[in-house]
């Protein structure tokens, strides 16, 4: 078992944190059922959803244009193999699936300042997401989520509010178009660790939720089956409403 303590801890961008980062940083991932990740023992509805945009195959001709142009991102993301498809499918499902409110914007490639080790020059993607298994998604997102503490702490400062002690930032992760939902508790403590390159010694434990149909399925199936999309979908609803909830109480 590798001491984390003993590891050298070295300026960063999200983009370049490895596991090797997590257990650098004291931090260990536990993956959890949805009905205890999402607070609940059932699937939501899908209200308001084209019912041929989540049962209908990629080639589907005869649906709606809004239903046509989801698929065909969606056909992209699952055949093309390039990491901007990949986020313009991303980008799309959450528009379809109420992410888009007033007041908020769907952003993609957004740079948020990541300080780590005494560097102030670092950064860390909103959309670290991979194709595969190219990269490493999960450290990479838990670095956003660092950076995103600390980058709203200093909007808080800015404005004169106190800043807070703890967030909890909701993440979404892509491989392929499977996607993977994370609750990332960050603590001033943790954010102090990273930027001065220091062995925190109380651990930050993150949760996620995967997405797969079960052991009768093929661990690489993802939105482009029917039944999978309506799983996805339901996630990425349940989701929304629960990421809603932390949000609202960082947000400046």
């Amino acid at each position: 078992m590798v001491d984390g303590a003993k590891l050298i801890r070295s300026p960063k961008s999200g983009s370049e944190w490895t596991t090797n980062e997590l257990i650098a940083y004291n931090i260990t991932v536990a993956t959890q059922p949805p009905w205890e990740f999402f607070l609940q023992n059932h699937e939501p509805p899908l209200e308001g959803v084209d019912p041929s945009l989540i049962d209908s195959p990629l080639d589907a001709d005869n649906v709606t244009d809004a239903t046509h142009t989801y698929l065909s991102y969606l056909d992209l993301a699952t055949h093309a193999g390039q990491e901007i498809l990949i986020d313009d499918f991303a980008r799309e499902t959450l528009r379809v699936c109420g992410y888009l409110e007033r007041g908020l914007v769907l952003s993609t490639h957004y740079s948020i300042p990541l300080t780590i080790s005494g560097d102030n020059r670092r950064t860390a993607q909103t959309d670290d997401k991979t194709i595969y298994n190219s990269t490493q998604p999960e450290p990479q997102v838990i670095a956003g989520a660092i950076a995103a503490y600390q980058y709203n702490n200093e909007k808080r400062q800015s404005r004169e509010l106190p800043i807070l002690d703890t967030m909890t930032i909701p993440c979404i992760t892509l491989v392929g178009t499977r996607p993977t939902f994370y609750l990332v508790p960050v603590t001033q403590a943790l954010s102090v660790a990273v930027v001065t390159g220091q062995y925190p010694e109380v651990p930050t434990k993150v949760v996620k939720c995967v997405t797969f149909l079960g052991h009768n399925h093929r661990s690489s199936e993802g939105m482009e089956t029917p039944k999978y999309r309506r799983l996805a979908f339901q996630r990425f609803v349940a989701f929304r409403d629960l990421a809603k909830g932390f949000w609202q109480t960082i947000l400046v």
